[in-house]
């Protein structure tokens, strides 16, 4: 029985490892220079990535309203950004924060999960076409979370399925 049950956890443990390395985003790569996005605000302001990017290290964090995992990882993100925001971070002049990107198609969900999770953070976008819109060809997004950690020079420097999985890399800059 032990055996049998040893030889199930290593099938599973091989499936699971497989199956993540098979899900890996290959359209981003670290290094390069994080695409533009430009999207409103849940008040419809203009936001664009490469000005919230200006002197800051960002987590740019793709979530959905619907999306289970999303919701769950939310709480954690929020730890993430009440922890490092006040810091100070090598090369950046303002510091880190996060940019959350909606692949919602509903206004008043977004705006409520936001609200409700407690993303407390002012950069929140979203074209509100759900897997449709121009941010999931851009970066590659086959699932969502998906996190990206970029520099204030606009590269690069890490990428995760959840955000908490950016804490390693964001210490290694923190002052």
């Amino acid at each position: 029985m032990r055996k049998t049950l040893a030889l199930f956890a290593l099938i599973m443990g091989l499936f699971f490892t497989a199956n993540a390395q098979s899900n890996e985003n290959t359209t981003i790569t670290i290094g390069q220079k994080a695409p533009e996005l430009s999207f409103a605000n849940p008040d419809g302001k203009t936001l664009k990535l490469s000005e919230i990017n200006k002197g800051n290290y960002v987590l740019l964090d793709f979530w959905a309203s619907w999306c289970g995992p999303c919701r769950a990882a939310n709480p954690g993100l929020v730890k993430m950004y009440n922890e490092y925001t006040a810091k100070k971070f090598k090369g950046a002049k303002k510091g880190f924060t996060v940019v959350s990107v909606s692949l919602d198609n509903d206004k008043d969900r977004w705006m409520a999960a936001i609200k409700k999770d407690g993303l407390v953070w002012p950069n929140h976008m979203s074209d509100l076409k759900q897997w449709n819109s121009a941010a999931t060809a851009l970066y590659g997004l086959a699932y969502i979370p998906q996190c990206f950690l970029i520099s204030p020079d606009g590269k690069i420097i890490g990428k995760y399925m959840r955000a908490e999985e950016a804490r390693a890399d964001l210490e290694k800059f923190v002052q």
